[in-house]
């Protein structure tokens, strides 16, 4: 046995079938790491095509055009051995495995045996499960290599691997080895949530001890297909104790950590980079990078933003000011560009921020001072680019052709909801008029929370490509922006931290708020969890919460929002893409699947 040996792993931003960006990133990985005498390096899963391909998976052409570019990377391993990410396809069936190379010499494929196949994840539907202990012989490049629940040795160290969801159960795979393993290599596609990072480091270390071994887990990076976002986690542990950690959430290609063990002495001298302290910074890197990664991503020149002065529109203007200026930081201004594809003027970041982010207010008579200025002002502290105009002319248009169709005035006694949302809608078609005239992403401003109650007008406020925190809470995007003022430096977040959440679509003496419609927050936000994250019923969720609220409120307030997340669920249907945040969403094409039609939960609620 080679007593030390460096290993390393590297997270990678790659994106699903670009060929050409997904094999740059592999190669300028290797390369760092034979310049770093990296003896072993592990990239993540499926790298080679993108793990978000979904059913393009099914396509025959995708493996196999996945194993050319894998004969492109074999010559790239002279002086290294590497583990990378494929599907194959073998006797009709598609395999998730990682391909381990040597020194040019393909030495064998591990395939995944544990499918993920909850919550955001469908592996079964493209992939089959190998059988755990059986190994094959597989005919290859006019040679043969071991195909399955492979092990291999490089340089005296044998090597044991699990991909992913492999590790999280307890029937996984290198529990079944029948040989004790010096190194696991766990190439991992683990998509962000909150907290979730310190599960996994947790995971390595403890299967590190398990093991008595040395366990090696590499992350993707970024926003790889639209809505999951990898955070580039690579973590290293040595029997028990971590000894790699990077840094998540980078705007780089990609990212390589490598530490130095020695397999003799259980030794390492450990490269640990910090880690975020909470979810609110978590939240903001984590937004931040996707939104960037989603603008490059789709050929956008920026983004346009309808900015009430609110709380959702103000987060997500910051969030994209945090985004751009995170981004020169790191990569400066060339590399921005690049990444990019177009110039920008200047090098001030207020002055680039001025370039990508456009915003305007659109004022109706219902519209606020309060709400215009906070709203100016904030665009004015990020250097965004600020419009303004009134709707009031369009959104009497619409309602004086109705009122001739129907031979009857439209009241707010009577009319309350269509008087409400025929301002929201009227202000779509000029931002998206905007945003076409600018070739920018337009932002939906809707949070989780209009999502589960359809407090959220159809074309409206939901107009947009991408929905940046449909994935987050009221609650949460409060509690934000103060962090987001306070602790990031946001100055022009004042005057939006000092107004109470209002639509401002009712006439001012009726004093609208967004508690008053609906609850307060922090009720919505448990009733939210229980209802919809543990699929309780309505009279479980009041058990479970009778202690903790008045009981007849919180009745009504179940009731509340039982029968508007059932009415709504067509809203849902049609909303733009949402990053994935918390452990859990309400998106019913990636996460929570809920009928259109159904009955309402009335005997449910009956029981209350």
């Amino acid at each position: 046995m080679s007593a030390r040996l460096k290993l390393a792993g590297a997270c990678l931003n790659q994106t699903p079938i670009d060929w050409a960006n997904n094999l740059r990133n592999i190669e300028q990985a290797i390369n760092q790491a034979k310049s770093e005498h990296v003896a072993i390096l592990c990239l993540p899963e499926l790298c080679i095509t993108g793990y978000g391909c979904e059913d393009l998976f099914l396509g025959e052409w995708l493996p196999e055009i996945a194993l050319q570019k894998l004969l492109q990377i074999v010559p790239l391993t002279d002086e290294i051995a590497v583990a990378v990410g494929l599907p194959y396809r073998l006797n009709g069936k598609n395999y998730n495995t990682t391909c381990f190379i040597s020194k040019r010499e393909v030495k064998g494929f591990y395939a995944k045996q544990i499918l993920a196949n909850k919550g955001v994840h469908y592996e079964p539907r493209w992939f089959t499960a190998w059988k755990a202990g059986e190994v094959i012989e597989l005919e290859f490049n006019g040679g043969k290599c071991p195909f399955g629940h492979i092990t291999v040795e490089e340089q005296g160290i044998k090597i044991g691997f699990e991909i992913c969801e492999d590790a999280w159960h307890t029937n996984r795979p290198c529990k079944l080895l029948n040989e004790k393993v010096d190194l696991i290599l766990n190439p991992s596609a683990s998509h962000f949530a909150f907290d979730k990072a310190n599960f996994r480091e947790s995971l390595v270390i403890e299967s590190a001890k398990k093991f008595n071994c040395v366990y090696l887990y590499s992350n993707l990076l970024g926003n790889e297909a639209g809505r999951m976002i990898y955070d580039g986690d690579v973590l290293i542990a040595q029997k028990g104790n971590l000894i790699g950690r990077n840094h998540r959430l980078w705007f780089y290609d990609f990212k390589l950590l490598s530490v130095e063990v020695d397999f003799d002495t259980d030794t390492a001298i450990p490269n640990i980079k910090p880690t975020y302290s909470d979810q609110k910074e978590e939240f903001t890197h984590a937004a931040g990078l996707a939104l960037f990664d989603y603008c490059r991503k789709s050929n956008s020149r920026g983004f346009v933003l309808s900015l009430s002065g609110g709380a959702d529109s103000s987060t997500i203007a910051t969030l994209v000011a945090f985004s751009i200026k995170t981004a020169l930081q790191q990569l400066g201004k060339e590399a921005f560009e690049q990444k990019l594809g177009f110039p920008l003027a200047g090098k001030d970041t207020k002055e680039i921020t001025k370039q990508l982010l456009t915003t305007a207010y659109q004022a109706t008579k219902n519209s606020s001072e309060a709400t215009f200025n906070a709203a100016k002002n904030l665009a004015k502290c990020l250097g965004a680019t600020f419009y303004h105009w009134t709707i009031d002319e369009i959104v009497s248009l619409y309602s004086s052709t109705i009122e001739r169709a129907t031979g009857r005035k439209l009241t707010w006694k009577q009319d309350d909801v269509t008087l409400q949302n025929i301002q929201a809608r009227s202000r779509s078609p000029v931002i998206w008029m905007l945003a076409n005239l600018e070739n920018k992403l337009l932002l939906a401003t809707s949070n989780r929370n209009e999502g589960d109650t359809g407090y959220t007008t159809m074309d409206g406020d939901t107009s947009g490509g991408i929905s940046p925190i449909a994935g987050v809470s009221k609650y949460f995007i409060l509690q934000w922006l103060k962090y987001a003022q306070k602790e990031l430096g946001f100055d022009g977040l004042e005057q939006v931290n000092g107004l109470t959440p209002t639509a401002e679509l009712r006439p001012p003496d009726r004093h609208q708020t967004d508690e008053e419609d609906l609850m307060p927050y922090e009720v919505l936000v448990n009733i939210e969890r229980e209802a919809i994250l543990n699929r309780k019923s309505p009279s479980q969720v009041f058990n479970l919460l009778k202690e903790k609220y008045d009981q007849e409120p919180l009745k009504s307030r179940i009731k509340k929002f039982y029968r508007l997340w059932a009415h709504n669920q067509w809203k849902r249907e049609r909303y733009a893409p949402g990053f994935h945040f918390d452990d859990f969403n309400i998106d019913p094409r990636s996460w929570y699947r809920f009928p259109i039609l159904n009955g309402g939960y009335l005997e449910e609620l009956n029981e209350l």
